[in-house]
């Protein structure tokens, strides 16, 4: 289902030496990997919350792109946050102006605290139902908690964080 993975490159000078470490996680949803400044909103475009990227979505479901914890679920279901095991914070919001749906559209799987394997079903958008109904149904990933020096860059469908 989800058959693409997203490649992040971390990169630091130790020593005067380059250290690469990868790690890679899922794809939250099929679609096409697009830069922040594609996204209409500048609260993501800008990158107020963080960087990252976004997917035009070609279906709605919600996939866990690492192992980790849930670390809320949005009460209106659009938009939820993960904890991946070595820190990364990760904020999927599903379409933009979606908080103003009240749920409507959205199911959840998740809850708040609970934990998550790569791969395992967070959420579910009805993109039938709610397409007409916001601006758009793009979807930033954000990376919330990314050090100062690091940044998001996407590279042929990859995305890579670096320092």
């Amino acid at each position: 289902m989800f058959k693409k993975a997203v490649l992040f490159m971390f990169k630091n000078l130790f020593k005067g030496k380059k250290v690469e470490v990868d790690t890679t996680i899922m794809q939250p949803l099929e679609g096409e990997i697009v830069p922040l400044e594609v996204v209409p909103d500048p609260v993501f475009s800008q990158r107020m919350i963080g960087d990252g990227f976004a997917v035009n979505p070609t279906n709605g479901t919600v996939v866990s792109p690492v192992d980790g914890e849930v670390i809320s679920v949005f009460p209106t279901k659009h938009a939820v946050s993960v904890k991946s095991t070595d820190g990364r914070e990760i904020l999927i919001h599903v379409g933009l102006e979606t908080v103003s749906l009240n749920g409507e559209g959205f199911t959840s799987f998740v809850s708040d605290g609970q934990r998550v394997k790569k791969g395992q079903k967070l959420l579910e958008a009805d993109f039938q139902t709610i397409k007409d109904k916001v601006p758009s149904i793009i979807t930033p990933v954000i990376f919330t908690n990314l050090a100062e020096n690091e940044k998001v860059v996407i590279d042929e469908q990859e995305v890579k964080i670096i320092k």
